[in-house]
């Protein structure tokens, strides 16, 4: 598959990227089982379609993750591809989550460790994947400025953090992308934190786009997911929380039909509808799924068009929080 996808800079000083990006998390567990020859395909899928963006995080698999990306870049020019890079997640063997740790000691570790894994000398975009509670955001950021300055990194990016934060930071520092979730059902940047990102300049990578699979037509209803899937232990797929959910669904999957899309396409496409400052972030597993998700870049939306998508979908109708108690009170951008 080839395309020539249309290109954006990220934030007003940041690299330049296609309109979508792929998220490779799915790709090492966390939403059940994946094939790493599927996993690959997919990558060489994305960059073959202009993609640029791949985005990952050293504790995705506790490493798996990167060392599958760096099998699959192995023919490919390093400087063809912008690889975004979450660290300070600590996880046990037993694949539970410990906190978070930005100290600058503690990034310069991670960061050596994903260089090797990654099999390269810089990444393009670091950012921490949390806030640390224990460390101030001015400190975090003054480390990645070291880094930066050394040219082991390119760009400093951030994760879930609320308005606030994003200001500090930002007077440290150039930021050039808040990574967030972002969907039709996921609308909570709405209210402070995208006007922020705005009036600073920077970019919003949105992750979540298709609300880990329930925008799409591959979650129904009763559906049981694996112990080790994210999806086991998210109120959104749980009981009568999944049943209310899915009939948003439904009323998407209605709007969608009549313009011969998928409801998925329909999601990512008014994601992409909000600003060309978004740049929607994929967790295709397989190749006929990230061809599914360029295809939603053709479509155009008009503007009755995407108020009847958002009075199909409220998001005040939205059954459930987007994590569980324990991972919503480590949000800072929920705050």
């Amino acid at each position: 598959m080839t395309k020539n996808l249309s290109t954006v800079q990220l934030g007003k000083t940041g690299p330049v990227t296609a309109r979508i990006g792929l998220g490779a998390m799915g790709m090492s567990g966390m939403y059940g089982q994946s094939d790493e020859a599927t996993s690959i395909a997919t990558i060489h899928a994305a960059l073959d379609s202009g993609a640029n963006l791949i985005d990952t995080g050293d504790f995705y698999g506790m490493g798996h993750n990167e060392m599958l990306i760096r099998q699959a870049l192995a023919d490919r020019k390093r400087e063809d591809v912008l690889l975004s890079v979450k660290y300070g997640a600590l996880r046990g063997p037993d694949n539970s989550f410990g906190g978070n740790d930005t100290r600058p000691a503690a990034t310069k570790n991670f960061l050596a460790y994903s260089l090797q894994r990654l099999g390269t000398d810089y990444i393009d975009i670091y950012r921490p994947a949390r806030l640390d509670p224990n460390v101030p955001i001015e400190e975090t950021i003054g480390g990645l400025a070291e880094l930066v300055q050394a040219g082991y990194i390119r760009h400093i990016g951030l994760s879930e953090i609320g308005a606030g934060t994003l200001r500090r930071a930002a007077a440290v520092h150039p930021i050039v992308d808040l990574q967030i979730e972002y969907s039709l059902i996921s609308r909570g940047i709405e209210a402070e934190i995208l006007s922020t990102a705005r009036e600073l300049g920077v970019g919003i990578t949105a992750y979540g786009v298709l609300s880990r699979g329930l925008l799409s037509d591959s979650v129904k209803a009763g559906q049981q997911f694996a112990p080790g899937d994210f999806r086991a232990h998210s109120p959104r797929f749980q009981g009568e929380n999944l049943t209310a959910n899915l009939q948003l669904v439904d009323a998407l999957a209605k709007l969608a039909a009549d313009h011969q899309v998928s409801v998925a396409q329909l999601a990512i496409a008014w994601v992409l509808s909000r600003g060309e400052d978004i740049v929607p972030i994929i967790g295709s597993r397989r190749p006929e799924r990230w061809a599914e998700a360029v295809a939603a870049l053709d479509i155009e939306l008009s503007e009755t068009e995407l108020a009847a998508i958002e009075a199909a979908a409220p998001a005040d109708r939205v059954a459930g929080t987007r994590y569980a108690t324990a991972m919503m009170a480590g949000l800072d951008s929920e705050r």
